[in-house]
């Protein structure tokens, strides 16, 4: 959960530095899980989609940010996030990419933040 609010609270629409995998992938988690339960209460309210819309249109500016900033741990500038529009080979590139490790020590983009 201190992953999910550090990139919604503290690097809402940050651009700049470097994202760790565990910060990443932290984010994708408990954003998925808040999507699911955002749609569970508005099955439940009878309000599909209301909250789901809500809370995915909000959490559009955090995800491109921490994508952006894991391709800059990586040594890729955050204009590789478009790689995704080719079909299927995008998105499996991306994916290849949030996984591997980031840069040791610094890179163009900052410190490492493994040495934080």
């Amino acid at each position: 959960m201190e992953w999910y609010l550090r990139v919604v609270k503290d690097n809402y629409g940050n651009f700049v530095g470097r994202a760790r995998r565990k910060e990443y992938w932290m984010f994708a988690l408990f954003n998925i899980l808040f999507i699911i339960a955002a749609a569970i209460v508005d099955l439940i309210l009878g309000t599909f989609p209301l909250f789901y819309v809500v809370y995915a249109l909000a959490m559009i500016i955090p995800g491109i940010a921490v994508t952006v900033r894991r391709l800059h741990d990586v040594g890729k500038s955050g204009w590789w996030y478009f790689i995704i529009l080719i079909p299927l080979v995008g998105a499996i590139w991306m994916l290849v990419l949030l996984c591997t490790d980031g840069t040791p020590g610094p890179n163009g983009y900052g410190p490492s933040p493994k040495a934080a």
